[in-house]
């Protein structure tokens, strides 16, 4: 085999392996980005939960509280079970809300990590695509040429993805005000 036949054959085996592992692993990167969601779906749901419990908590405690408007005198543990309400269920409630937030900004995150990795897996295609092209028996020129238009390709979608991606994440959907994150 000659020089220039060897190169191009290394060339097209490079190109092409770096497209196949790399789109394998950013696959695998996908379906945990995926599963993270979910993951953080039930999270939610158990968020959910425990607003209800702090909801059946503050109902349990109807009884002592219509007491106490009626007039009435509840017992010394009635009252120390009060006291504790109030600094419990705002501890819960503002816990609640930061969590909320959290997932708000982490969906964000997940959201344009999964544009990243369809953007890189795309990317990696690139390279497959011009590495397809090459014949083990291109000379130089044409080695360089195709090297040239896959260096320009993969210039351009890496600008597309920049410009499509935003930097900061910030909380939506809350009325408890505004958080940016990096």
């Amino acid at each position: 085999m000659t020089r220039k036949k060897i190169l191009g054959s290394h060339v097209k085996r490079l190109l092409s392996g770096v497209s196949d592992h790399g789109k394998k692993h950013l696959t695998e990167v996908e379906t945990d980005l995926i599963q993270t969601g979910l993951l953080l779906e039930e999270a939610i749901e158990k968020l959910s939960f425990n607003f209800m419990a702090i909801h059946e908590a503050v109902s349990a405690q109807q009884d002592t509280i219509g007491l106490l408007l009626a007039g009435g005198t509840p017992a010394p543990e009635d009252k120390a079970k009060l006291e504790a309400l109030h600094a419990q269920v705002g501890g819960y409630v503002n816990a609640a809300i930061t969590s909320m937030q959290f997932q708000d900004m982490t969906s964000q995150l997940l959201d344009r990590t999964l544009k990243r990795v369809t953007g890189l897996r795309e990317f990696l295609g690139t390279l497959g695509a011009h590495g397809a092209e090459m014949l083990p028996e291109s000379d130089n020129e044409e080695i360089v040429d195709l090297l040239g238009k896959v260096s320009m390709a993969l210039a351009i979608q890496s600008l597309e993805l920049r410009s499509v991606l935003r930097k900061a994440v910030s909380q939506k959907h809350l009325e408890s005000g505004d958080i940016e994150l990096f």
